[in-house]
């Protein structure tokens, strides 16, 4: 596991703002005004019905953990594969958001018969945080 001796090596500040930006893609995504109505019309939920899921704010914690781990996996990547540049960070986190990302979004959500709306849109949040966390990664590294 020589790839996970990187972990010493990657630039924390660069892991906090991959993990800012993908929170700050996401609330935007997410927004009704942008796509989050069109995702709530496809998963068949309103607003309010997301506002009182269960678990209350406890849901965040799962996708907050998720996103923080997905930030520290892409910077030990870049590290162990000597990646530093925005451009090849970026370009690195793009393929590999298409392939294990957008990939599971298509095997899941085609499995549970899902609209393919809902595919896209979570497809292509996925691409664009995880690029842009792989840009900056790869930036400051």
């Amino acid at each position: 596991m020589d790839w996970l001796s990187h972990i010493s090596q990657i630039n924390w500040l660069a892991v906090l703002l991959a993990f800012v930006s993908s929170m700050v893609i996401g609330f935007i995504w997410y927004m009704p005004a942008v796509l989050g109505r069109r995702w709530m019309q496809a998963i068949g939920k309103t607003e309010d019905d997301l506002k009182n899921i269960e678990g209350g704010a406890g849901i965040w914690v799962p996708m907050m953990v998720a996103a923080a781990l997905t930030s520290i996996l892409l910077a030990v990547l870049i590290s162990a594969l000597e990646i530093n540049t925005f451009v090849a960070g970026g370009f690195f986190a793009l393929v590999a958001a298409v392939i294990f990302r957008a990939g599971g979004h298509v095997i899941h959500n085609g499995f549970a018969g899902r609209p393919s709306v809902v595919t896209v849109i979570d497809s292509g949040h996925d691409i664009v945080a995880m690029t842009i966390a792989g840009a900056i990664i790869g930036a400051v590294q």
